[in-house]
């Protein structure tokens, strides 16, 4: 396994109209001795075009990771730290333990849900860096509105953020879960260095009231602008529509029960 030893200094300034998008970011890069990145073969897989497959991490804790450890469906594991406590410990007990479930001394790339940056922009740079040293190899973005909190997304993770930089090791995943970034994915999509997008299925029935054909109609026109611009779009999906999504050129798929990765995979072979 090629190990680097990696660290990443942020600092961001949010100017007074966040809430508008008018947001500035600046990264500058310091080593340090404590972050660890693992060489995974996430990102090849988004360069080749080949759909990867994510897992949520269930339960966070521990027994979890022994537990995502010893599952070699998935391409990544999804860990959320969304809402409630940042708890970057768990994390790390979460990890642990999954890296010596797996029998490889690697386990699972980590993609890592922090709040969101409109949430509160002076901990972005606390939740980036504590997220890297606990060694993650993504870091997702919950309800982006504009391309100006996109750029910040990708500019937070500094010359780590792949591809804005094609040999950075960081993956930047958007998700679009309100009505606002719907309306604005096509900006969004354009932002240069955005990983993967998302449109967020459970957010958007929040977003749209419940509107079935409303949600598809938003989730399509999220993923119509990925492909105009060429960003790998995910969704979450079930054993019941995984095959439909693929189709539809889906590129980052997420579940909940591994059963879905194996009917998914299946249906690529």
């Amino acid at each position: 396994m090629n190990m680097r030893r990696v660290g990443l200094f942020l600092f961001a300034t949010v100017l007074s109209g966040c809430q508008n998008g008018e947001i500035e970011t600046h990264a500058m890069e310091e080593t340090s001795d404590e972050t660890v990145i693992s060489d995974s073969g996430l990102i090849s897989k988004l360069q080749s075009g080949k759909p990867v497959f994510g897992i949520f991490a269930r339960p966070q804790t521990a027994e979890g990771g022994s537990i995502a450890g010893k599952n070699r469906d998935p391409d990544f594991i999804f860990y959320s730290l969304e809402s409630g406590p940042w708890d970057i410990t768990t994390l790390r007990a979460f990890r642990n333990a999954m890296v010596s479930a797996s029998g490889n001394g690697a386990g699972h790339p980590i993609t890592l849900r922090i709040p969101p940056i409109r949430q509160d922009p002076g901990a972005l740079e606390r939740y980036i860096s504590e997220g890297l040293v606990e060694g993650v190899e993504g870091v997702v973005f919950p309800h982006v509105e504009s391309a100006q909190e996109a750029q910040v997304a990708v500019q937070s993770l500094g010359n780590r953020s792949w591809p804005m930089n094609s040999d950075g090791d960081v993956v930047s995943v958007i998700l679009i879960e309100d009505r606002a970034g719907v309306e604005s994915a096509e900006q969004i999509a354009a932002t240069p260095g955005i990983s993967v997008i998302i449109p967020g299925p459970g957010d958007l029935r929040r977003a749209y009231n419940g509107d079935d054909q409303a949600i598809e109609g938003a989730i399509q026109r999220v993923l119509a602008a990925c492909k105009e611009l060429g960003v790998p779009c995910g969704i979450t999906a079930g054993v019941e529509d995984v095959i439909e999504r693929l189709e539809q050129g889906f590129k980052m798929i997420i579940v909940s029960d591994p059963a879905t990765i194996a009917v998914g995979r299946g249906f690529l072979e």
